[in-house]
């Protein structure tokens, strides 16, 4: 499938929520700089570092997934956060849609990885912007504060170079392998997210349900109780 053009990621969707109250006020208070790029990057490390990022309390319900949610929550994952990102831009009138990769994550825990029965993490989400007649990919899931307590490089961002994970982590080990490219969307294609989250990990989801079986637990104190975390 062809990737969307900038004209049509501007436009608000159901998850891409760009006309929320909540996403133009955002927008209006973190868009900050006389420049689209100025814009963005202030957009980016909003996002990156005002709310935390937990991905073991996952709702995959259209609701749990929409951008505005990440502000009444206050943290988010990996897609949401990148859908916020894309909102504010949008709000912002910068052109923004979602991208997609399948990952290996080595920031990951014993439960997580009971639980998936694989390191592999598909559907990993970040955003494209749109900016000086090039789309850019902004990564903004890691807070900085969770980088720095677990030996981690922050992903920086200043509207010209891609902001994508880093393969090693700053003792040398390694942190994150891209596995395979799944395109990017001017919407979050919830429907084949679920679906595929479903099948390639059943004991992730109870059931029908949406919500993730890790809700409840706490990702900081798991990740601290890992060999090597916080050197």
């Amino acid at each position: 499938m062809q990737a969307p053009a900038p004209e049509q990621c501007l436009a608000a969707t159901s998850l891409v929520d760009s006309d929320h109250p909540g996403i133009r006020a955002f927008a209006q208070s973190h868009a900050r700089g006389d420049t689209p790029r100025a814009q963005a990057v202030s957009l980016y490390y909003a996002v990156r570092d005002g709310f935390r990022y937990d991905p073991y309390r996952l709702d995959l319900s259209p609701a749990g997934m929409r951008a505005s949610s990440v502000l009444s929550l206050g943290y988010g994952w990996c897609l949401t956060k990148a859908a916020l990102l894309a909102a504010s831009a949008r709000a912002a009138g910068i052109p923004a849609r979602l991208g997609f990769a399948d990952v290996r994550n080595h920031l990951s825990t014993q439960r997580m990885r009971d639980t998936m029965q694989t390191d592999e993490f598909i559907w990993h989400g970040y955003t494209e912007l749109w900016l000086d007649g090039a789309w850019r990919k902004a990564t903004p899931a890691f807070n900085v504060e969770l980088c720095d307590r677990f030996g981690l490089h922050p992903l920086e961002f200043d509207g010209v170079a891609d902001s994508i994970y880093h393969p090693f982590d700053k003792s040398g080990q390694r942190h994150m392998e891209y596995l395979r490219d799944r395109g990017a969307f001017a919407e979050m294609p919830l429907d084949a997210i679920v679906a595929d989250f479903r099948k390639v990990y059943p004991r992730w989801l109870a059931g029908a349900g949406v919500r993730s079986e890790l809700h409840g637990s706490d990702f900081l104190q798991d990740v601290a109780r890992e060999p090597g975390a916080g050197l």
